[in-house]
């Protein structure tokens, strides 16, 4: 609703009306106003008044949410934070810019809770401890930088608001949100995810340039998106996001890109995910909890390594700030809201009179300590320099300018937006031919009246702490078989033995743990279908674990395979395919079959895939994005694994 003209923002902030102020496009600045209800769940969020009328509400997400889903968590008792939204306004960005304060705000004691070679050990510790023993392929630790703030919270709000408006570019959500007793100010680069009309949007960014002195040019970018590292960084992170496409969506998602996102002080590269789903947007958002590129993956297992190696609890890094909007019209069984959800990041919260910037590194297996701590520096920047607290790159904005100068003819006209890096012809190449590396079946179109090759039969998927399984379950619904998840947890013995087709899942950990809970129940899983000569797949983890069931040795990779494409032979068959495994089954260089199972290795005896009467395995992730013949060999595999077993 557009209520009747509002006092001044200043006015409202003196009141102590708890508001927010977002600026989603170039020209406007979206002010709300509402009454502040804290809730428990996610569920709980009041989208509808007593009557049942939908209503518009904005909600603080902190990371204790991810309780919610049975992850673990430093629990600050951070509130579910819900403004219910009673009158909205656009307005002119002008006019809000010349209504807010200026002078900046003082700040004392500045600096980061963590030193830098403190961070840097930190670093190495999780590459060694965490991705060295096969915990994930990639996790996020953060660092805080931290001051004083004897200035009014509502002021101090509204200057670092105006701040950001006209001194960061290219974010998602430039927003203020004042309630009592907490202020949260940002600029945030990325939407996690957003659903209108039904169509469900994800927005990974991964990979990070820090421009150098005097700004970014074209010859410095490419030699970033030329960087191993950075690009496998990229494709983990969408991997992890499509992991919960496929469990939101009916058609899965389908990737776009990959783009730029261009801001003052840092580049990222992105890719943009859609599908389409009919739940309601606090469950969709209830299972994107939260963004990889900001926790890790696998997800759950990246909590516990967050818990490990971060001393204090997160607040509201790396939730969401969600609105939740009433649609206009709706189609039936459809949800009655939209919602729009960017990462709580590139973000200053301010409680009790303490500034707090966090910010946070991806660790991968090959990340260099000291780089990782710049990378911190550089993402704290823009936040920092925007509010005075570093100095701005005085000459990077003066190169912004003046290329902006340079293409204004007529003065009387609007200036144009700066030259973006993305529309260098080199740049837009190097950007597209990441995508050669990828799987088509993700790229295109998914929606097809094709029947699968396996359709009328059914498989049972055992999820081992890796949501893998749900790109998995897609693709196996893809060639037709009826797929559905259970947890390891959760499955009986019953469902074992009933399903056509067992697919033992991959998961995080050390395969010879025998400690393990996790361990332990899906051992039983393979050994129970193999016993029983009932059709089994086992898919990284649990293919190791059927290799030891052999008698094919267990060890770890010298280097982990955390996000690694190859091109391996499947028993004839050239496949290029993803790997993220710290663990390997092993024989004795040339060895082609152990007992009944057909081996395929290497050349120095790692094995990536085996065969033999009603089971097939392989040590890969087909459902990747990285898996370019992913689809083809998970059918071949597949149709091995239900080849009837000779009596």
């Amino acid at each position: 609703m557009t209520g009747p003209a509002h006092p001044s923002l200043r006015e409202i902030a003196q009141r102590g009306t708890p508001f927010a102020l977002i600026a989603r496009d170039s020209a406007t600045v979206e002010l709300l106003t509402g009454d502040v209800v804290d809730v428990e769940l996610l569920a709980d969020i009041p989208l509808t008044d007593s009557a049942g009328t939908p209503r518009e509400v904005l909600a603080l997400v902190p990371f204790r949410q991810v309780r919610e889903r049975g992850f673990e968590c430093h629990d600050d008792g951070a509130p579910l934070r819900c403004l219910v939204v009673a009158e909205r306004s656009a307005l002119p960005r002008d006019e809000v810019l010349a209504q807010l304060p200026a002078e900046p705000v003082a700040l004392e004691g500045a600096g980061f809770d963590i030193a830098d070679d403190e961070y840097a050990d930190i670093v190495r510790r999780v590459i060694s401890d965490e991705i060295g023993r096969g915990e994930g392929a990639n996790f996020v630790i953060r660092r805080d930088f931290t001051a004083g703030v004897a200035a009014d919270a509502a002021e101090a709000a509204l200057t670092w608001f105006r701040a950001l408006l006209e001194h960061e570019r290219g974010a998602y959500w430039t927003f203020a949100v004042v309630t009592p007793g907490h202020v949260a100010v940002g600029a945030s680069p990325e939407a996690h995810v957003s659903a209108r009309d039904g169509v469900v949007t994800m927005n990974p960014i991964s990979g990070t340039f820090r421009h150098p002195e005097g700004g970014a040019t074209p010859e410095t970018l490419a030699e970033f998106l030329r960087s191993t590292k950075e690009t496998e960084e990229l494709f983990m992170v969408v991997d992890e996001e499509l992991k919960m496409m496929s469990a939101v969506c009916s058609d899965g998602g389908r990737i776009t890109g990959p783009h730029l996102k261009e801001m003052s002080r840092l580049t990222h590269t992105e890719y943009v995910l859609r599908g389409r789903s009919r739940l309601d947007p606090r469950e969709i958002l209830r299972e994107t909890m939260f963004a990889p590129t900001v926790t890790g993956s696998p997800m759950q297992n990246a909590c516990t390594v967050i818990a490990r190696h971060e001393t204090n609890p997160r607040g509201y890094y790396s939730g969401v700030a969600a609105l939740f909007t009433p649609r206009l019209t709706l189609t039936a069984g459809e949800a009655t809201h939209d919602l729009d959800a960017p990462i709580l990041i590139r973000t200053a919260y301010l409680q009790d009179g303490r500034l707090r910037v966090p910010v946070g590194a991806t660790l991968v297996r090959h990340s260099d300590p000291y780089g990782e701590v710049g990378e911190t520096h550089g993402k704290a920047a823009g936040v920092l320099g925007a509010i005075g607290a570093v100095p701005r790159d005085a000459a990077a904005e003066a190169a912004v300018a003046a290329a902006t100068d340079a293409d204004v003819i007529d003065e009387d006209a609007p200036a144009p937006a700066p030259r973006r890096l993305a529309d260098d012809p080199a740049i837009a190449e190097l950007l597209a031919s990441r995508n050669a590396r990828l799987a088509e079946f993700w790229l295109n179109p998914q929606g097809s009246d094709e029947i699968g090759p396996f359709a009328g039969r059914n498989a049972l998927v055992v999820d081992a702490e890796d949501r893998f399984t749900t790109m998995l379950a897609h693709q196996l619904r893809h060639l037709g078989l009826d797929a559905r998840i259970v947890p390891w947890h959760e499955v009986t013995d019953d469902e074992i033995d009933a399903a056509e087709l067992v697919i033992s899942g991959p998961g995080p950990g050390d395969p010879r743990d025998s400690a393990s809970p996790r361990m332990r129940r899906m051992r039983e899983v393979v050994t129970r279908r193999r016993d029983a000569g009932r059709p089994l797949l086992a898919v990284c983890l649990s293919h190791q674990i059927l290799a030891d069931s052999l008698g094919i040795g267990l060890a770890p990779l010298e280097t982990p395979h955390q996000g690694l494409q190859k091109s391996v032979d499947v028993f004839g068959v050239p496949a290029s395919i993803g790997f993220y495994n710290t663990f390997t089954a092993r024989v004795p260089a040339g060895t082609r079959r152990v007992g009944q199972a057909e081996v395929a290795a290497d050349p120095s005896g790692d094995v990536y895939a085996l065969r033999g009467p009603g089971f097939a395995s392989v040590q890969g992730h087909l459902e990747s994005i990285l898996s370019r013949d992913g689809m083809t060999t998970l059918q071949r595999l597949v149709e091995q694994a239900l080849t009837p077993v000779a009596a």
